[in-house]
């Protein structure tokens, strides 16, 4: 007997779950985090956005963005040291901050693991929500950085 392929909700689906409709606004504010998965700030989707819909808001940005997430199309992420970020890989993974540049950048698990299965957690704990990040110099800067030491040597 054959099993039915599995459906995966389409972000219509998703949004129209919520009691909700993917107006135009919520449709470009996911195209723009969906074509560059950078990880902007709201106001970088707004500056995207704004290219595509003139008259959006970024009061309305911040509202499509909260609606996204809210609707599991997007994770926030937080970063102290900044202004949230939003992310549309919604695989589990953690991110890479550089504090150079200040990229962000996805680290996906090894081997689909499941945070229990890489973490020793007290016995009878329920995981609800994980976020793990990492901190340093991404490959650029830190070759950068690898140049600048090695110039200062010299002289």
């Amino acid at each position: 007997m054959n099993k039915p392929a599995s459906h995966s909700p389409s972000p219509d689906e998703k949004i129209h779950g919520h009691g909700l409709r993917m107006t135009d606004q919520r449709r470009a504010v996911y195209d723009v985090l969906m074509g560059k998965r950078d990880h902007p700030t709201a106001v970088e989707v707004f500056t995207r956005v704004r290219e595509r819909v003139s008259s959006i808001s970024l009061a309305t940005v911040y509202n499509c963005l909260e609606t996204l997430t809210d609707c599991g199309l997007a994770k926030t992420v937080a970063d102290e040291r900044g202004p949230a970020r939003y992310c549309p890989n919604l695989e589990e993974h953690a991110h890479f901050f550089c504090e150079d540049c200040g990229g962000v950048s996805d680290i996906p698990l090894r081997n689909r693991k499941r945070p229990e299965d890489v973490w020793e957690f007290p016995q009878n704990l329920i995981i609800a929500h994980h976020e793990v990040a990492f901190r340093g110099k991404c490959p650029k800067c830190a070759a950068d950085a690898s140049a600048k030491a090695k110039a200062s040597k010299r002289n």
